[in-house]
């Protein structure tokens, strides 16, 4: 009886969980190559500091990082900019400070500004939020060394634009292949050589939306990295124990059971 209900149980969330995916009309989500997935994974440094100036240079026009403090930016694992490039960086925006009851400079103890639109959502956590093909319909597995393709996703709205268009209840909504539902009303915000990088890099679209998507990821797990390092060294120190403990409990009984059999 039990395994019966179990098994009906097991059914009817899987049928939910399949029905809720149709009805949300799920986009097509790429695989993309990123450097920090898998347990060894790391971010790429200089691949962040592209990113952040795609963000900079277009994406703050309209998003924001309110969770992100400036000063993570010279972090190790991050992108790692020189002291004096974040404070001129922090400096090139502004704050309200209640003290002063006016705007001054940011510092890098400051966090990066808000959205600065009402219906343009904050950035700080969308790569962790939004999960790709590797979210709570993917296995444990492909989660623990892909990740759960927040990058992915953000890449995947950014060059799934088709040029299509439509305007409904005096919105204009522009058709996506990634994006649930096929349309959105974000108008493609990346069309490829949108920045010059100093380090030569290709500005296609696709590695711009690259960029951008890892800085994403950055942002919404600065520490990635360390807790990936932290967590090989306890499976490592976790399978030495094992062995250990294994050998202790052999020489223990080995006595015991010897005197047995000559019993």
């Amino acid at each position: 009886m039990l395994k019966k209900l179990a098994i009906s149980a097991v059914a009817a969330l899987t049928l939910a969980a399949g029905g809720a995916m149709a009805a949300g009309g799920a986009g097509h989500i790429e695989d993309v190559d990123f450097s920090f997935e898998g347990p060894f994974g790391k971010f790429d440094q200089m691949q962040l500091q592209r990113g952040l100036q795609v963000y900079t240079e277009v994406c703050s026009a309209c998003h924001g990082l309110k969770y992100v403090p400036i000063r993570t930016l010279a972090d190790h694992g991050g992108p790692q900019l020189p002291e004096d490039q974040v404070r001129a960086y922090a400096a090139e925006m502004s704050i309200y400070d209640a003290d002063l009851d006016d705007d001054r400079p940011r510092t890098p103890a400051d966090k990066f500004p808000e959205s600065g639109l009402e219906t343009a959502p904050d950035l700080s956590l969308m790569a962790k939020a939004r999960a790709g093909f590797h979210g709570p319909y993917g296995s444990g597995i492909n989660q623990f060394v892909q990740g759960m393709g927040g990058a992915e996703y953000i890449y995947s709205i950014l060059t799934g634009y088709t040029g299509k268009e439509k305007e409904q209840a005096g919105t204009t909504f522009y058709e996506n292949t990634a994006f649930p539902g096929g349309w959105i009303s974000m108008a493609p915000p990346l069309a490829g050589e949108d920045v010059e990088y100093a380090d030569g890099h290709s500005t296609s679209l696709h590695h711009e939306s690259e960029d951008v998507s890892a800085f994403l990821m950055w942002a919404a797990e600065p520490k990635m990295m360390d807790r990936q390092h932290t967590g090989f060294i306890a499976v490592l120190f976790l399978a030495l124990l094992s062995v250990l403990l294994y050998l202790t409990n052999k020489r223990l009984w080995a006595p015991i059971k010897k005197a047995a059999k000559e019993g």
